[in-house]
């Protein structure tokens, strides 16, 4: 079986291994898809916080089912995809239904080998049926599960502004999930390229560049004076995580979606007065794995939308390097093999 490890980093290789057996209360799946993700970019730039070398990439996952233990209902060659953030089941997240943010928590090309390999072995319970979606649409529900439990965190009601800082793969998931909750979407970002693709492909009415426009002033025209009621943080940049507590308005959800390894830093009493709510939002759930496949086959979310570049798996290596440079306006990437 060939796998591709990312040795150190910036650095790829391909090896060659055993492929997984079927064991205990686990299934073997056959790699259809690869979405690269933030995770990855950042693993392989050497930025992402809990990592250690080398691993094997890869959560983002649309696969054929093999065979399985304890994996009642599913039939082989059956298209899937799966929940990548293995839990333990006993911690008292895990009792609280809160398996997205389970003590020992293992992420599946994070913190344990992922899919960046032709056959992969998941814990049986992760398996979600495909639904009738195809393989690129499989790959891109768990990125988007991740803005839909982001914007269920947020507690999004209808007709209320929600500011998404971050345009990227994560930062658009948000926003879309924003739109179907019925916010009003604003987004903020420092690329252009990326304000213009949320304008043309997914409809955001409101787009602010972070680096160009005075953002204060202009939060104030567009909601009347008010500031948004909800902040979401999508950029894992510390500075704008910082900056997005000035966003806020009274009353106001800060959400952190982005992950960076600094201190937060912001003013105490600005965020007092303001009775301000923060917090972090972490993985998915089932219900957002859920939520988004049915938006998906209600045709509310279009993934096509997202894939912007499209490689072999023997092409990741080379191409990978080019995906961190935002001149090549890459949104979402997506890796095809075992076809």
């Amino acid at each position: 079986m060939k796998t591709l490890v990312c040795t150190t980093p910036g650095q790829f290789e391909y090896q060659e291994g055993d492929s997984p057996v079927a064991t205990k209360n686990h299934s073997i799946l056959k790699i259809k898809r690869i979405g690269i993700c933030g995770t990855d970019l950042h693993a392989f730039e050497g930025t992402q916080p809990f990592f250690e070398y080398p691993r094997i990439l890869g959560h983002e996952l649309a696969a054929e089912f093999v065979e399985g233990d304890n994996a009642e209902g599913f039939s082989k060659g059956e298209a899937v995809t799966f929940i990548p953030y293995f839990n333990c089941g006993e911690c008292i997240a895990c009792r609280s239904g809160k398996e997205n943010c389970c003590t020992s928590i293992k992420v599946c090309g994070v913190h344990v080998n992922g899919g960046m390999a032709e056959y992969l072995s998941v814990p049986s319970y992760s398996l979600i049926h495909g639904e009738g979606l195809s393989f690129d649409e499989l790959a891109l529900v768990e990125p988007l599960a991740i803005g839909a439990h982001g914007v269920r965190r947020a507690d999004v009601k209808p007709d209320e502004f929600v500011l998404v800082i971050g345009a990227g793969p994560i930062g658009l998931g948000i926003m879309e999930f924003a739109r179907i909750a019925g916010g009003k979407v604003i987004a903020m970002d420092i690329n252009d390229q990326r304000l213009s693709f949320c304008s043309d492909k997914l409809g955001v009415a409101h787009t602010i560049n972070a680096m160009n426009d005075d953002v204060i002033e202009r939060l104030k025209e567009i909601t009347g004076g008010d500031f948004p009621t909800v902040v979401i943080d999508a950029t894992g940049s510390l500075r704008a995580i910082n900056n997005g507590f000035q966003y806020m308005a009274h009353g106001a959800r800060y959400v952190l979606v982005g992950l960076q390894k600094g201190e937060l830093n912001f003013s105490h009493p600005e965020f007092h007065k303001r009775e301000g709510t923060l917090m972090s939002s972490r993985n998915a759930t089932r219900a957002d794995f859920e939520h988004v496949i049915a938006s998906m086959k209600k045709g509310m979310v279009n993934p096509a939308t997202y894939i912007t570049h499209r490689v072999t798996f023997e092409q990741v290596k080379d191409d990978f390097k080019g995906w961190l440079d935002p001149a090549n306006g890459v949104i979402k990437a997506m890796v095809e093999l075992n076809d």
